[in-house]
């Protein structure tokens, strides 16, 4: 199979995805589906591609590796936190902005928008064949310890928030304890981290520096767009958080 046939197979199929999903959503009622979604997104085009261009190159299997944990661990993680719950604020609030244009709004610029998203960041999975050099590397050190590092920020940082939100006393209050002492999102760091490191593998390969997309894109949505912004938006009109926020970095941890 030609790598174009394989590239158009998997867009194919993550539009079918997005497709499906959105209509599973408008049964439910809840567009944060996709939340739940978006890192399964990534584990369906790695591993269908390649399925598609098989290579049997390590470098390959473990960056596919890697990303089906963290999309796994995110993916359970969301379903915990979502279950039994009304629909995600942002979801909601987007819901009844769009009055009678939210079916076909909702369609395009939430689960159609994040599929495209999804596959800009997956950019790597489709030039990702064979490495130049199959030995192992400093560099490669460097990329995992990068992604090991992230994926134990965002994990902690998830755990230490639904142990927060789980105690009732809680209710109504800033966390600002454990990671998010020295960051008020350290589940964002982290995931850029781990796409950094990602973006490190991948320059092993014929081509690999243009995979610095990947990590671009999905850090400029977590800092400017999607993520931080749409999060603190929420606490404009809450003083406890307005004194978080000029105690406590942005993003990048600040241990002193």
């Amino acid at each position: 199979m030609t790598l174009f046939s394989s590239i158009i197979i998997v867009i194919g199929s993550v539009f079918a995805y997005m497709t499906a999903l959105f209509l599973i959503a408008v049964l439910l009622k809840r567009n944060d589906l996709v939340d739940n979604a978006w890192g399964l997104g990534f584990v369906l085009i790695y591993w269908l591609f390649m399925a598609l261009m098989p290579t049997g190159d390590w470098r390959r299997l473990l960056i596919t590796l890697l990303i089906t944990i963290w999309a796994l661990r995110l993916s359970i993680y969301l379903y915990i936190r979502y279950k039994g719950k009304k629909e995600d604020f942002r979801y909601a609030q987007w819901r009844k902005d769009w009055g009678i244009n939210w079916l076909w709004r909702s369609y395009l610029q939430v689960f159609i928008l994040q599929g495209i998203f999804m596959l800009s960041i997956a950019y790597p999975a489709f030039m990702i064949r064979r490495s130049s050099s199959l030995s192992f590397t400093i560099l490669d050190l460097i990329a995992i310890l990068l992604w090991l590092t992230g994926f134990l920020f965002e994990a902690v940082s998830d755990a230490q928030m639904r142990a927060f939100k789980q105690n009732p006393a809680n209710k109504g209050r800033v966390m600002n304890r454990g990671l998010w002492r020295y960051s008020r999102h350290p589940n964002y760091f982290g995931e850029t981290l781990m796409w950094w490191g990602i973006f490190l593998l991948c320059l092993a390969f014929p081509y690999g520096y243009l995979a610095i997309f990947s990590p671009l894109i999905i850090t400029i949505l977590l800092l400017r767009v999607s993520g931080i912004p749409m999060l603190e938006k929420k606490y404009k009109d809450n003083p406890e958080y307005q004194h978080y926020i000029l105690n406590t970095s942005a993003f990048i941890p600040k241990f002193w």
